[in-house]
Order: C-alpha cells, then sequence, then structure tokens
C-alpha cells in the first residue's frame, strides 16, 4: 500500500519561523508528522536583513528537522498584510465581483497592479447585505517568500494571511465551543484580535508586538536587543496589578514593569476590537478568551488578561483535533503549540472546505511555478524541435535561392511597420510618463492619512501618560496639546497671536498645503491662514502663532506645548513625574524617533493654587510628513 502523500505548512513569522510537515489522517483529519521553529531575532522584522535571515533560518530548519515533503502552503506576518471588512449592499449576484473590486480599489492603500489580494464572503445579513473580509499583500514581499521557498526546492501552492490560517485551526478545534469566543494572538510586531460565535468572524490587527518589550526594555536597560530578548524570555514575567513586592533583582523588576505596560497598551485595543464588533458587526460579549503567540508565553501573560478582561482565559490548543505520529516529542509539542497555530490551518487546505479561504499568490509566482513544473516537457520538445532543425537543414540548399526571393518580399512589408512601430515607442513613453504622474498622485492621497495617525498617536501617548501618572501619585492626572507647530514659532509672533485671539488649533502653513487646505502654488495672507485653521476645529493642530516657511519638502519635527493639571499640593515633584512620563511614552511610540524626541525645555514654575501648568516636547517622526 503506498504511503499518503505528505505536505508542509510554514509560517513566515516576524519574529519565527515554524514549520510543521502533517499527513492526512484515516479518519479524514490532520496527522502531524514533525515540526520545528526557529527565531529569526530583531532581523526578522527588518524588511532590509528579512530576506536574508528567512532563507538561512528555513534552509538549516528543514535539513536539521528531516522534513520529507517539498509542497508547502505558506503564510504571510500580519504586518505585511492589509485587511479590511466591508459591507456591500444588496445587489444582484452577478455584479458583486464588480462592487468587491472597486471596494478593493477604494481601501486597499497601494495600487492592486502591484499587489495581490483576494476576498470572502462571510455572510449574508437579512437584507440582502453582505459581509466580506477583504485581503492584499504586496506583490513583491509574496515575490520574496517565494524566492527563499525556491531555493531550498519547495512548491508553493497557498500564500495565506496569519489571521484567517489561524482562524481555520480555531475553527477546526474549537467548533464545539458555544457562545462567543476571544482569541488574542500576540506576535512579535504585530497582533492578532480574533472572535468567533456561531457563523459570526471578525478579526483586527494591531500594531503591538513582543518585540516592543524587548525593544523598551533594551533601551531602558542599555543592554543590546539580542541579550535584552533572552533575559526576557528566562527571567521576564508580567508585573501584578496592586500593590505587591518587587523583585531583588532591578533588571527582573523593569522587564516586568515593561512587559505590563506594554500588555496594557495591547489590553486597550483589544477592548476597542470588541466594542467595535458588539456596536458595528452585531456580535456578542466574549465569554471566554484564548491566548496564543510567541508573546503569549511570558508568566503571569494569561493572569494579566484573566485581571483586566474579568473572563476566563486559557492557551489555545492548535491540536486538540490532530492526530499525533507517535515519533513526535509530546513534551516538546506541548512547550511550542502555542506557536503552531497558523502551520495547522495551512495545513487543513489540502484536506478540507475551510472557513476562509484566501490565497495571496501572485499571477507572476503562479505563472512561473507552472513554468518549472513543464520545464522537463520543455526540454524533451527541445530535443525534438533540434532534431527537425538538423533535418531540415538537409534540404537547405535547394530552398535557400526560395528563401531569399522571401526575404526580399517581407522586407519591402516590414519597412512601413516598422515606422509605426517607432510611432507606437513614442506613444508607450508618453503612456509611461502619464502612469507615473498617477503613481505620484497616489502615493499624495496615501499620504494624506498619515496625518491623522499621527494626532491619535500623540491622544494615545497622552491617554497612557495619565494612566500611568495616576496609578503612580494615586491622584487623577490630567495632560492635554494646549498649542501644537510644525517648526518653533518666534516667541514675539507666539505673544502676538495669544493677544489677538483665544487659543484655537491650527496647523502650519505648510501642513495645511500638505493635506489640502490652501492651494499648493498660492501661500494665503497671515489672517486668512489664520481663520482657515480656526474653522477646521479639532481636526488640525497648532497654535494661534504664525509659522515660519519651511525651508524643506518634509516636516519630521514637531513641538509641543503641553498643559497639565497642577500636582504640587499634593507632591512638590509631581509635576516633573508627569512630564517625565509623557517624554518615555513618547520615545516609546512606534512613530517618533526615542534619540531625538524629547522635553525641549523648563518645566513652568506656578504656585500651588495655580491651576494648570505647561512644559514644551519635541517630537521627531520616524517617518516625515512629506509637503
Amino acid at each position: 500500500m503506498l504511503k499518503a502523500k505528505t505536505f508542509l505548512g510554514i509560517d513566515f513569522g516576524a519574529g519565527t519561523l515554524k514549520v510543521a510537515e502533517f499527513e492526512p489522517a484515516d479518519d479524514g483529519g490532520l496527522r502531524l508528522l514533525r515540526f520545528g521553529s526557529r527565531s529569526l531575532g530583531l532581523p526578522g522584522s527588518q524588511d532590509a536583513a528579512r530576506d536574508g535571515v528567512l532563507k538561512r533560518a528555513l534552509t538549516e530548519l528543514l535539513a536539521e528537522g528531516g522534513f520529507v515533503s517539498r509542497q508547502a502552503n505558506i503564510s504571510a506576518p500580519g504586518y505585511q498584510v492589509f485587511s479590511k471588512f466591508v459591507k456591500l449592499p444588496p445587489v444582484d449576484a452577478s455584479k458583486i465581483s464588480q462592487i468587491i473590486q472597486y471596494e478593493a480599489q477604494q481601501n486597499v492603500p497601494f495600487p492592486l497592479t502591484e499587489s495581490a489580494w483576494d476576498h470572502q464572503i462571510l455572510g449574508t445579513a437579512a437584507d440582502g447585505a453582505r459581509e466580506v473580509l477583504l485581503v492584499a499583500i504586496k506583490s513583491e514581499v509574496v515575490e520574496k517568500l517565494f524566492a527563499v521557498g525556491e531555493s531550498v526546492g519547495l512548491k508553493m501552492e497557498v500564500v495565506d494571511a496569519s489571521m484567517s490560517a489561524l482562524a481555520n485551526a480555531f475553527r477546526y478545534n474549537y467548533g464545539d465551543v458555544e457562545g462567543c469566543s476571544l482569541l488574542i494572538d500576540i506576535g512579535a510586531k504585530t497582533s492578532n484580535v480574533l472572535l468567533f460565535e456561531a457563523n459570526k468572524f471578525y478579526v483586527r490587527t494591531v500594531p503591538v508586538g513582543a518585540n516592543t518589550i524587548t525593544q523598551e526594555f533594551s533601551a531602558e536597560s542599555k543592554t543590546p536587543f539580542a541579550e535584552a530578548e533572552k533575559f526576557k524570555i528566562t527571567q521576564g514575567f508580567v508585573s501584578l496589578g496592586g500593590a505587591y513586592e518587587e523583585p531583588d533583582d532591578p533588571k527582573v523588576a523593569a522587564v516586568s514593569k515593561v512587559a505590563r505596560n506594554v500588555l496594557t497598551r495591547l489590553h486597550m485595543q483589544v477592548n476597542q476590537t470588541i466594542q467595535f464588533y458588539r456596536t458595528q458587526q452585531g456580535g456578542s460579549v466574549p465569554q471566554r478568551v484564548y491566548l496564543c503567540g510567541g508573546g503569549s508565553v511570558m508568566a503571569y501573560s494569561a493572569e494579566f488578561f484573566q485581571e483586566k478582561l474579568n473572563l476566563p482565559v486559557e492557551y489555545f490548543s492548535p491540536f486538540r483535533n490532530v492526530q499525533i505520529d507517535p515519533s513526535v516529542n509530546v513534551e516538546e509539542l506541548e512547550r511550542s503549540a502555542s506557536l503552531l497555530g497558523e502551520v495547522v490551518g495551512l495545513s487543513l487546505r489540502n484536506i478540507a472546505d475551510c472557513p476562509v479561504e484566501l490565497n495571496l499568490l501572485p499571477k507572476s509566482s503562479r505563472s512561473r511555478q507552472e513554468f518549472n513544473s513543464k520545464k522537463p516537457f520543455l526540454v524533451a520538445a527541445a530535443f525534438v524541435a533540434a532534431a527537425g532543425v538538423w533535418a531540415a537543414g538537409l534540404f537547405y540548399g535547394k530552398v535557400a535561392t526560395v528563401r531569399r526571393e522571401g526575404l526580399a518580399t517581407i522586407s519591402e512589408k516590414v519597412e512601413p511597420l516598422a515606422r509605426v512601430e517607432t510611432s507606437l515607442k513614442a506613444e508607450e513613453a508618453k503612456l509611461a510618463e502619464a502612469r507615473k504622474q498617477v503613481d505620484q498622485l497616489g502615493d499624495w492621497l496615501h499620504e494624506r492619512g498619515y496625518w491623522p495617525d499621527i494626532l491619535a498617536e500623540v491622544r494615545r501617548v497622552l491617554r497612557s501618560t495619565e494612566i500611568e501618572s495616576t496609578q503612580k501619585l494615586g491622584v487623577p492626572v490630567g495632560i492635554w496639546v494646549d498649542t501644537f507647530y510644525s517648526t518653533e514659532p518666534p516667541k514675539q509672533e507666539v505673544a502676538a497671536a495669544e493677544e489677538e485671539a483665544p487659543k484655537v488649533p491650527m496647523m502650519s502653513k505648510e501642513l495645511m498645503m500638505r493635506y489640502g487646505l490652501i492651494p499648493r502654488t498660492a501661500m494665503p495672507s497671515a489672517e486668512g491662514a489664520e481663520g482657515g485653521a480656526a474653522a477646521e476645529g479639532g481636526a488640525t493642530a497648532g497654535g494661534g502663532a504664525k509659522a515660519k516657511p519651511a525651508n524643506t519638502n518634509e516636516v519630521s519635527v514637531l513641538t509641543l506645548n503641553i498643559k497639565a493639571v497642577n500636582l504640587q499640593r499634593v507632591k512638590q515633584e509631581a509635576n516633573g513625574q508627569v512630564a517625565y512620563d509623557l517624554e518615555k511614552l513618547a520615545k516609546a511610540s512606534p512613530l517618533f524617533d526615542a534619540s531625538e524626541t524629547q522635553l525641549s525645555g523648563q518645566l513652568e514654575q506656578v504656585e500651588d493654587s495655580t491651576p494648570t501648568f505647561s512644559f514644551p516636547l519635541k517630537v521627531k517622526l520616524k517617518r516625515p510628513i512629506k509637503l
């Protein structure tokens, strides 16, 4: 009896490469034959170094793990994949594809011609509206993964997203669980928050991951990332809430506090996802929580989420309904199980119809694989053709005269066509230039969304400062942005503006031109700029002062004048504590450059009876705003 064909599931994670080999079980399910994982470190989440790190890790892992099959389904990490749920209006079935194409063009943040994208219709409401999951990835990202896989002889048939592979693994193993379940997958760079109930499914990827803990601890302890990561894994834990005795080792205490702060930010994102699921998706309140992903294994992670969410928490087991081959080391599998949900979901695509079936395989990759599979036949055909040419050569002498005459006739017909070709090339050059301009307009449109992201991040940092400072000082802390500049304004202009008008949030002229509030070709007067910004209200940020025109096409430094509630009556150094807490959290932001984000002036000295105090903060953007 022939042995069943085996297949691989490979998850190219941001921080860890995971591989597992399966075969179909006799009952129609899966049987695990072997598995392995390899840490990628910080370079695994850095685009410049990622390809080389992945290739080396995959080569070593396949060789050392004894993997036999080279047929693979693969998944890309959450930070490289765009996903969004959209609702389609009730329309005739024949128009669904057209509407989905339109929705993809409107929502995917990069050109569809440069991306691989797919969709899944998840259900139809009573009124005929359809819930659709859109997923897209840049084609060049998949091409690089294919290059890595093909370097070790892999034949890749499905390119999935980690979140959908995880969703299929959860449905397969926990299909009997009733009510609403929350699955939190804590990855290296991002985390997936998934909600399941009955036939409903919702997922959101949030930009908080385990690498954030290591990076903040590395900066605080002034140790290299690799050393900080090793210390976090071997001795770190999530700090417990309330009053408790800190560890004697200051480094252990530091990493535990950093871990709690990062997971608190993740918890805020989880709460927002639950709220959106309930209000916009019509979902129910979760009844239980499952944890998975490499970032979930840190000690007291489950206790943290149980305390915050007030729900029972357990670790997700992707092998609950999977048969395990006797040759597998069960103890090692139990230690690694929380990492392997995606590879189980990927392998299920080979044996059954899954609830979420996406394939982000670009046409170019598919064509290349089909060509490679046909190479033996092409070689044989080439050999036959060569033999035919040799035979035809025997008759060449007889037909040479006829051939020359034919060439002369053809040349007469080719000359007009050559002139047409020249004309076509000129038109193609014009078309290429037009495409270049369209691409530039697309880039500008994409940049328009960057400013709201910055404002949202500033708001998050302020809110996190209020929470952290309140915990430290034991009294409510209030902090807000009083004025906001893209460049440092002259002091005399600030004073004059404050006397002339009340403080109204205001953009600099450069940012107003950047976001289309004033024309790029004409700079408005100072009075007109102030009036236009005032009309924008809370959608812009800044003070009433006039900003000097910048001598650059980018804005990379923002100056914030911060105001906060005066707490000197509670504790003499309380105001300074609030200011330094804000500086620390701003440095930890993924959008700001920690080396140049800092308090940039003196803390305002006020009397105890003064209700507020102020201080300046300079924020350096990692990615400048292009004007």
